[in-house]
């Protein structure tokens, strides 16, 4: 097969096809891979291009000695190209040759690779060119731009180029037309599983492209027409299991792609040239624009980066990411999603960065926020380490997993909604990310911020508030860290057009009384109830943040008005029924109840309770079964500041099989996960104190 590829270049008089022939091959010449071919024409030298003049008679009698590849008449002259062109295209090399639209049926079948440059030009142009030429009077040029075109084979490959901008303009486009189909290989299927990635396969010696150097590039783009597939690429050592012209896939790529074997298909580098440009930049230490993040971001996402690179380039950003840049990176993630408009000028939000188990205010500061008609959409995630998530708790109440249609018609019809975010605030970009990042334990919390604020922008919120909560067991370990961290929140998510308000909250001890799905959400439905034995930091806390949401609306003069109008919702029974009702809308089901067996853990002598360490309880919690077993977990009875004696009860633990309660009773006994002091050591019952980053804003 022939490896060269013959571009038949074809056009009307005027349209400028020698002039960008002789051009192109300034460029292309002189990589030894192109020739022009020479034609012979029966018209004297030295008129028209470059050429070979020869008599009517020498013409005929070359033609009869089958001197020609091809040969056609027009304008009373004949015209040839050279059977050497043969050569030079089993040579691997490519041909330009300057022909004739009405004579392409007749090179049918005489060259492997075949490929028609149809040259245009507005008629204006052209008939500016030809009277610049002075070859033609003004009446045979009106009579040559009227003549009618002959139309171009359908099965042939076809490349048009409208030459109407400036010469250096034009002469690049047509090298980049040559190019792509210059270097088009065979398509080959490979008797090789490679899942579950795609992997292509280039002869190492190939004559159509240069191998090692795509070999090196990372992932390449295979594509034909609207076909395309792109796979890593491997080597292959000179032997009969690939010719030099060819592309060999795995056999899932092969299928992916979709084409016949020996379907010539172009490759192309990936990432582009521009975007390698800026990852160098980021990895040497350069400050990055979002529109520069966001083509990093695009060819991460579609794959075109080896892993070692990505890797390179997320360990250099995520080590130096600052307010500024991180505003970048978020504006960046946020144009890889559709940003939802709900209609109102005000859509609220709330987000915790987690870690204090038991803290569930979610399912109370929605349905207080949405029964004071502010609207709420509110998206939760499933426990990854803890025995229980917001979307966990949730889902013992009713349905969480819906789509963002579901998500729009409860919203719409409650103003509030408890979704489980993994329908819908998934990120294929994180996804990339964090498979890279967590096995290094790379991590950020300036990253983090980019990330959460991007999802509450594409998810059409205004006005978001940030639970920060700092302590031993939590990801921010001092208040100084909470507050360095809620400017960030607050900068970046001005940044976006959007108010964000950040509150560093103790996360020394759990909050709340049940750690578990059912426990929980019993401490939400008795907070909801107004029931004596309510935990009084979850209720506290529950409040805090939805004052601070309500205080966003215009509704609401100062926070006094907004806490005033928290607790009568709350009081009345508002809050309740809105839970319900949105619960209602979401596909209520029968509410889990705590596990049937029970293990009360004691206290071993007397004291007062010094610290509750709530990683280490929830860890018993997720021994009995939580959160997958929404009915195990743990439910405190004794409290930070309170003396228990000997004996007494200082939490039960609830499962739904005896073996899951022996593994969890067990573990209990080798460590409590409550500190006892002395008894006569004073200690302070445990309180809920937010600390506000900055100076509170007034309400708007």
């Amino acid at each position: 097969m022939q490896a060269g590829t013959l571009f038949y270049v074809v056009g009307p008089s005027g349209v400028g096809k020698d002039t960008l022939i002789d051009e192109a091959m300034k460029t292309l010449g002189p990589s030894g891979r192109y020739v022009q071919a020479r034609r012979l024409i029966t018209r004297p030298a030295g008129v028209g291009e470059d050429h070979e003049p020869v008599s009517v008679e020498a013409f005929e009698a070359l033609r009869q000695e089958g001197r020609f590849l091809h040969h056609w008449q027009a304008h009373d002259l004949h015209y040839g190209l050279p059977i050497e062109i043969v050569g030079e295209l089993e040579a691997g090399r490519n041909v330009l040759a300057n022909g004739s639209r009405g004579a392409i049926p007749d090179l049918a079948g005489t060259v492997d690779r075949f490929v028609i440059v149809e040259i245009t030009a507005p008629a204006d142009v052209v008939r500016e060119r030809l009277l610049a030429r002075g070859r033609e009077t003004p009446d045979e040029i009106e009579r040559r731009l009227a003549r009618a075109v002959h139309p171009l084979p359908q099965d042939r490959d076809v490349a048009s180029l409208v030459n109407d901008t400036s010469l250096e303009e034009a002469v690049t486009r047509l090298v980049s037309i040559l190019d792509r189909y210059a270097t088009r290989l065979a398509l080959r299927r490979m008797p090789i599983v490679s899942a579950p990635r795609h992997t292509a396969y280039l002869r190492q010696d190939s004559a159509i492209v240069d191998a090692p150097a795509f070999a090196g590039a990372g992932r390449i783009d295979i594509t034909r027409d609207d076909c395309s597939v792109r796979a890593d690429v491997a080597l292959v050592e000179p032997s009969k299991l690939l010719r030099p012209d060819e592309i060999g896939l795995s056999r899932e790529a092969f299928e992916a792609l979709g084409l016949p074997a020996g379907a010539l298909v172009s490759i192309a580098r990936t990432p582009s040239p521009k975007s390698r440009t800026i990852l160098r930049r980021k990895i040497a230490g350069e400050r990055l624009d979002a529109g520069s993040y966001e083509t990093l971001f695009g060819d991460i996402v579609e794959g075109r980066y080896p892993d070692g690179e990505t890797a390179a380039f997320l360990l250099k950003a995520i080590q130096s990411l600052d307010a500024d840049e991180a505003i970048a990176v978020a504006k960046a993630r946020c144009r890889f999603g559709r940003r939802i408009d709900w209609g109102p000028d005000i859509v609220v939000d709330k987000h915790s960065l987690g870690g204090i188990p038991g803290s569930r205010i979610t399912l109370i500061v929605v349905p207080i926020v949405a029964a004071a008609g502010l609207m709420m959409p509110k998206t939760s995630s499933r426990a990854i380490t803890s025995a229980a998530g917001t979307a966990d708790v949730m889902e013992a109440l009713c349905r969480i997993d819906l789509d963002a249609c579901e998500v729009a018609r409860v919203v719409r019809a409650t103003g509030g909604c408890v979704a489980w975010n993994g329908r819908l605030n998934h990120s294929v970009l994180d996804d990339v990310v964090n498979a890279i990042t967590r096995p290094l334990a790379l991590d950020s919390n300036t990253w983090s911020v980019a990330s959460i604020l991007s999802k509450k922008w594409t998810a059409g919120s205004t006005h978001v508030v940030i639970d920060m909560p700092f302590g031993p067991n939590a990801k921010l370990k001092t208040l100084e860290q909470a507050r360095d961290l809620g400017r960030i929140f607050e900068r970046v998510g001005a940044g976006l057009g959007m108010t964000v308000r950040a509150f560093a909250t103790d996360g020394g001890n759990a909050i709340g009384n049940g750690i578990g799905p059912a426990l929980e959400l019993r401490d939400v439905m008795k907070i909801l109830d107004g029931a004596p034995d309510a935990p009084a930091d979850l209720r506290e806390k529950a409040l805090f943040f939805a004052t601070e949401i309500l205080s966003f609306s215009p509704d609401h003069a100062n926070r006094a008005k907004a806490r005033a109008t928290a607790e009568e919702i709350l009081r009345s029974g508002r809050a309740k029924k809105k839970l319900e009702e949105i619960a209602e809308a979401q596909g209520k089901c029968e509410p889990v109840l705590p596990g049937r067996f029970t293990h009360v853990v004691e206290a071993p002598a007397d004291g007062t309770i010094g610290r509750v360490d709530g990683w280490h309880v929830a860890g018993i919690a997720r021994r009995a079964g939580a959160p997958h077993d929404k009915s195990a977990g743990v439910n405190l009875v004794a409290a930070t500041g309170q003396a228990v004696g000997a004996g007494e009860p200082l939490y039960t633990i609830h499962a739904s099989d005896i073996a899951c309660l022996e593994r969890a009773a067990s573990e209990a006994r080798e460590q409590t996960g409550i500190t006892l002091s002395s008894p006569d050591t004073p200690s302070s019952r445990h309180r809920f104190h937010p600390r506000e980053v900055s100076q509170a804003p007034t309400a708007t």
